[in-house]
């Protein structure tokens, strides 16, 4: 059964109409070890409350339920995934693909090419831990660029053999990259909160065979 979001706050800071990204070049690398890495550029696009409204009412979501501990169980979040070559549903999605891969595809080898949107309703809404090792990401280095649009929620990240977690507030327009080995020796999640929350969308851009 589907969950109405909460109701949406606008940012006071990011009033502009229409969605524009700005520079990669402000990204800042935080190294994480063990290879693992990840970049932060907030605010990188500007007019992200208008793209959020865009994506909200736009996009065709869809609710999912997988099996777990032998009984089915509703993923608590919305989703919708766009594959390589299949049109993305607003064109600053498409820039913000091109923009990526133009910028990090000296170090990744290779261009973003499908993109996953996440659409986390309100605080009860969440991803577990995890790392992005289906298909290629558990073998090799690898990126997975995250967009975020509308109010912050918590990326979670924490070493895979254990050991103490960041938290990065993501919203309103702000990227992070996680590269390098991040997909095998970290883990990253956006818990359950029982703050009041609004909701936010995540568009997760990976590269082919990244899952």
């Amino acid at each position: 059964m589907s969950v109405s979001p909460a109701p949406f706050q606008g940012s006071l800071f990011d009033q502009a109409p229409t969605p524009r990204l700005g520079p990669l070049a402000g990204t800042r690398r935080t190294a994480l070890g063990d290879g693992a890495w990840l970049d932060l550029l907030p605010g990188w696009l500007t007019g992200a409350d208008t793209l959020f409204e865009r994506l909200a009412a736009g996009v065709p979501w869809h609710a999912e339920r997988r099996r777990m501990y032998e009984r089915e169980v509703a993923v608590p979040r919305l989703l919708c995934f766009y594959g390589a070559g299949t049109e993305l549903p607003d064109p600053v999605l498409a820039e913000a693909r091109e923009a990526l891969s133009a910028h990090y595809g000296g170090e990744l080898g290779e261009p973003f090419t499908t993109a996953g949107l996440c659409f986390y309703r309100d605080g009860r809404d969440s991803v577990a831990w995890h790392g992005d090792r289906v298909g290629r990401g558990s073998r090799e280095d690898t990126m997975v660029a995250i967009l975020s649009v509308g109010e912050p929620r918590d990326l979670a990240l924490r070493p895979r053999g254990g050991g103490p977690a960041l938290r990065v507030p993501l919203g309103h327009g702000d990227l992070v990259v996680m590269g390098g080995s991040c997909q095998r020796t970290w883990e990253h999640a956006v818990l359950k909160t029982a703050r009041r929350v609004g909701p936010r969308i995540s568009v997760q851009f990976r590269p082919h065979g990244v899952l």
